[in-house]
């Protein structure tokens, strides 16, 4: 069942004077009503201070007619033919398969139509099915293995082909089968209105989806009976679809001499190994043909192709601030977040929140299984969000899930409802704490600085991306939330030289800036992780394919990548546990004058056993400082934690065996977070708590408390000149 009442954006964040277009789907048949509101805490935990969802007068206030909108997901590549071509008699179809996920039901390989052709996949054998008869190998496939197969027409007959590519020992997976008839009614018919790879295409929408890994579609004049593989670059091709071009793109470029090109449709996997890959190279730039493959997936979504309901123009003199779409009808009410950004070129406050957007975006619609009673009562007694991405697969899951062939989802799309973002929503049953992470868990900062009265704007990963440093330069601090763990090589290289020239960075969370991530404007909207090498990992990249699609680079940690997180903010992961916290400890180096004034009113030596978020300000995932990984040496240890569950466990990049790491500590000693002061030689400072956490101590006791305390003493020195 899709959610009755769901929206989404096409874009996170405007400024005012520019336009938000909202996309609805309601189920409902009386109209649903539309308002803005201005979100400013997302946690519906009644032992907090609990929604805060301020109404606000728009000017596109009003009530829009409902209609349902479908999501057709499922990947494949359609060919738009500028004119009829003719087939000669006897020709010969060709392509290469490596079938992912063989489950009993036919997957189509290709599809054209006329003259109503279509090959496809089976873990029987290959199926051919043309002017209404059928034919199949008696030969088994086998999942992950390639196999070419070949439709030769000839005399009045068709004849399918299916050859392993790989040695498989004790199985016989080759074999062939034939059936009267030709490509067309007659001899030399015109084919393809629309060539369809992955799919079929006569259906709307299309259907029978290919899970697996299709390379070199291609038509040949002529019956080639012989026994060894064809390689269409070695051929007189009427046209070869040549997946090893146009890689960073969504075009599929046809070598043949028609210029037959087409379209992918809803993003399948690009950079992946084909059948001609030999391990002697591993980026896709340095050679193409190896990675000549693409990976459709029925369960793929790059774009729900919703229409648009309404617009909104950002009105002038709106506040930055955290804001969201509004949609009502009865019983039903779904809230879009987007934030607004001051005016171009100016600033209205002194301190800028860096929303981590693409990490909310890369976790958008995590599935993570953990639905049950219990917390289906805790949606239901908070009044939280009450929709959760395990019940509707429908809108695709997020990077940390896996495509239903078992491999690992790269891709996230914004073009698509993201219920994880959303306020109120929970992600864990917290015994201790309210189970939020990400977009809602972040609003415990920005109500708190709303309680304080400290003044800040409000920007996005999506714009620092665009705009680079010239978005930080004027602002005098900028504040992360408590997870900004991923980012392109523009928003960290952004962060550095804001640094470099003198800015202030208060890093208020944990696992920060680990994981490199791609992005490109041939297709927008879109983020892409390859999880390669170590880390923590939701799945792990094929060997071969760490390298991004969109863009080329070397994917996976950005400490694999030369740039561990301590260079930038003196702290890096190094632990993991449940979502529960602890506390810190006051350490030495609170004493030095140097950063004596951040405990101000502090004269707790336990700090932070307390908190929304597990319980305890340190705690789920830990950073800590490490010179040899680029904490400068004037930093400053201000507090440790400790007093960690027995499920915490230092992360696999800090280990080289089951007792040894890389620092030569025992792996339990980097079950730590840190908080870390130093200032740099431009006239800067950084702030780093090292634990995700942390922002969710800071309403306790009615927001009077020793991290609260902490950080409004760091946030109203960082924001003076």
């Amino acid at each position: 069942m899709v959610v009755p009442l769901i929206g989404y954006l096409d874009r996170f964040s405007a400024r005012p004077g520019e336009r938000i277009a909202v996309k609805v789907s309601s189920q409902r048949h009386e109209p649903y009503d539309a308002d803005l509101v201005r979100i400013i805490h997302g946690d519906a935990n009644p032992a907090g201070p609990g929604l805060k969802i301020k109404e606000i007068e728009p000017g596109f206030a009003g009530r829009y007619p409902s209609r349902f909108q479908p999501v057709h997901s499922g990947s494949c590549g359609v060919v738009t033919m500028p004119a009829p071509i003719g087939l000669p008699d006897p020709c010969t179809i060709v392509v290469r398969v490596q079938p992912w996920l063989l489950d009993g039901r036919p997957q189509t390989v290709l599809s054209l139509e006329p003259p109503g052709i279509t090959l496809s996949v089976a873990a029987e054998g290959a199926i051919l099915e043309a002017q209404g008869g059928r034919v199949q190998v008696s030969a088994p496939m086998l999942q992950r293995r390639w196999y070419e197969l070949r439709i030769i027409a000839s005399a009045g007959a068709l004849r399918l082909r299916q050859t392993a590519l790989q040695r498989s020992w004790g199985v016989a997976d080759s074999g062939e089968a034939e059936m009267p008839g030709s490509i067309g009614a007659v001899p030399g018919v015109v084919f393809g209105a629309r060539p369809t790879v992955g799919a079929r295409s006569h259906d709307n929408p299309y259907s029978a989806f290919f899970n697996g890994r299709i390379e070199d579609p291609a038509v040949l004049e002529g019956a080639l009976l012989s026994g060894a593989p064809i390689d269409p670059s070695q051929a007189e091709c009427l046209a070869w679809w040549d997946f090893g071009a146009g890689i960073p793109t969504d075009r599929i470029i046809d070598r043949g001499p028609h210029g037959l090109h087409g379209r992918l449709r809803h993003l399948p996997t690009r950079a992946v190994r084909g059948s001609y890959w030999t391990g002697d190279e591993t980026s896709w730039r340095h050679m193409p043909r190896h990675y000549a493959a693409i990976h459709f997936h029925d369960d793929d979504l790059y774009d729900c192709e919703w229409e648009t309901d309404f617009e909104i123009e950002i009105p002038e003199g709106m506040p930055s601030g955290v804001y969201g779409v509004r949609l009502r009808c009865g019983e039903l009410q779904d809230i879009v977040p987007f934030y607004v950004l001051p005016p171009r070129g100016r600033t209205t406050a002194p301190i800028a929140f860096l929303a981590s957007t693409f990490t909310y975006q890369i976790y958008g619609n995590h599935q993570r299984g953990n639905l049950d009673d219990a917390f289906r009562n805790r949606q239901a007694d908070w009044g939280a969000y009450p929709w959760n991405a395990d019940d509707h697969p429908e809108y695709a899951g997020s990077t940390y899930n896996k495509h239903s062939d078992g491999s690992g989802i790269c891709y996230s799309s914004m073009r698509r409802p993201l219920l994880t973002m959303r306020p109120g929503y929970i992600t864990y049953v917290d015994n201790r704490g309210s189970g939020l992470r990400h977009f809602p868990a972040d609003t415990h900062l920005t109500d708190w600085l709303t309680v304080k009265g400290i003044p800040f704007d409000v920007i996005t990963d999506h714009d620092l991306d665009r705009e680079e440093v010239s978005l930080l330069r004027p602002y005098r601090a900028v504040v992360t939330g408590s997870h900004p763990e991923y980012h392109t090589p523009n928003t960290l290289n952004a962060l550095r030289d804001y640094l470099g020239n003198g800015g202030r960075l208060a890093y208020l969370g944990g696992n920060g800036f680990y994981w490199r991530i791609a992005n490109s404007a041939a297709i927008p909207d879109v983020v892409e992780v390859r999880r390669a090498e170590g880390g923590i990992r939701a799945w792990a990249a094929e060997p071969g394919e760490y390298f991004h699609a969109l863009d080329g680079a070397y994917g996976g940690l950005w400490r694999r990548n030369g740039r561990p997180p301590q260079e930038l903010c003196g702290v890096g992961f190094s632990a993991q546990g449940l979502f529960e916290g602890s506390y810190y400890r006051r350490m030495p180096g609170a004493e030095d004058p140097t950063a004596a004034w951040i405990f101000v009113g502090i004269d707790d030596e336990v700090i932070g056993d307390f908190g929304l978020s597990g319980g305890g300000a340190a705690g789920f995932e830990l950073d800590r400082a490490d010179v040899e990984l680029g904490t400068p040496p004037n930093a400053l240890i201000l507090a440790r934690s400790e007093g960690h569950q027995k499920h915490f466990v230092a992360v696999p990049e800090e280990l080289l065996t089951h007792v040894t790491t890389i620092t030569g500590e025992k792996p339990k000693a980097l079950i730590r977070a840190e908080i870390v002061y130093f200032e740099t030689v431009s006239g800067g400072a950084v702030f780093s708590t090292g634990s995700i956490t942390f922002c969710g101590s800071l309403s306790h006791s009615n927001y009077d408390n020793n991290i609260s305390r902490m950080l409004e003493n760091v946030l109203r020195r960082f924001a003076q000149p």
